[in-house]
């Protein structure tokens, strides 16, 4: 290991880094998600391997579903910006 690129276990702005959002985006996604993390002490810990892991396990199609009004209404806690957008899903 040679620099904090070829770090195993990563602080949150070396996630946010590693996923290319900001530490705002990454805290609030952290907290929202069930991203794979070890908090010790005050710090939250991320591991590289496992991060990269989350981002590929995860399916967009999912999110779409979860935006999608049960009765043809969209609410506020279920508007997302893409709630506009109209997508066939099978």
């Amino acid at each position: 290991m040679t620099g904090s690129t070829d770090r195993e276990i990563l602080t949150i702005e070396q996630a946010a880094d590693l996923l290319g959002v900001s530490v705002k985006t990454f805290n609030k996604v952290l907290h929202k998600e069930s991203i794979p993390a070890r908090k010790i002490g005050r710090e939250w810990k991320f591991s590289r391997s496992a991060l990269i892991a989350w981002v590929g396990s995860g399916r967009s199609d999912q999110f779409y579903r979860e935006a999608e009004p049960k009765n043809g209404t969209i609410t506020a806690e279920k508007s997302r910006r893409t709630s506009g957008w109209r997508l066939e899903l099978d």
